[in-house]
């Protein structure tokens, strides 16, 4: 199921999100280590309480070892490794929706929720947790609340979870490195004038006295 063209488009808007990466967090803990005498620098110019409060929760668990298993699992389903880039759990996308999670408490319930949906759902028609399954079956339940235009009223529960998971798997893959690579994004980069083309300079040079 390859859903990284449709991502591309659905998520390039959000990386403003980059800032709540918890690569982005980890790098503000090691400076908030530092000794008092060295001067405290904030990447991305945030506050010192910002720095503080995002170490805090980068020490903090919300998932379960099966939930995170479970996350994993449905964030490569999401974004699988392919020719061009590694996958999404390669790219540190689990670890980034855990911190989003805390840093945004209004998705636990969600996540949760969905989580369990997820593992009830598989037991009611493989008698086996999610991640027990094999990939077809895990596609299968997948393939029923991916696409919710086409998605029947009794997995509604499903299809908003599985929204939220797309997106945030989404926003943390395409904020950091191996995602901007994907996308070809290069950002502001020098290059060397070397002044008009040949043909340009032909063209006018009857003018240049």
């Amino acid at each position: 199921m390859k859903r990284r063209d449709s991502l591309k488009a659905l998520t390039l808007s959000s990386l403003g999100l980059a800032g709540m990466n918890p690569q982005v967090a980890m790098a503000e803990q090691r400076e908030l280590d530092s000794p008092p005498e060295t001067p405290i620098k904030i990447p991305g110019g945030r506050q010192k309480e910002e720095a503080i409060r995002d170490a805090r929760l980068m020490k903090e668990k919300f998932f379960t070892v099966s939930e995170l298993a479970t996350v994993k699992v449905l964030c490569d389903i999401i974004i699988p490794k392919d020719a061009k880039s590694g996958s999404a759990s390669e790219a540190g996308v689990p670890a980034f929706i855990e911190f989003i999670a805390k840093d945004m408490p209004q998705n636990q319930v969600p996540l949760r929720g969905g989580l369990k949906w997820l593992d009830i759902e598989s037991n009611k028609r493989f008698k086996k947790i999610f991640t027990l399954c094999s990939k077809e079956q895990q596609l299968q339940i997948v393939d029923d609340i991916a696409y919710p235009e086409k998605a029947k009223p009794m997995y509604s529960q499903g299809v908003a979870f599985f929204n939220l998971m797309r997106n945030l798997t989404a926003s943390g893959f395409y904020t950091t490195r191996i995602g901007i690579d994907d996308i070809g994004y290069v950002g502001n980069t020098p290059n060397v004038w070397e002044g008009p083309p040949a043909d340009v300079i032909k063209q006018y040079e009857k003018y240049i006295s």
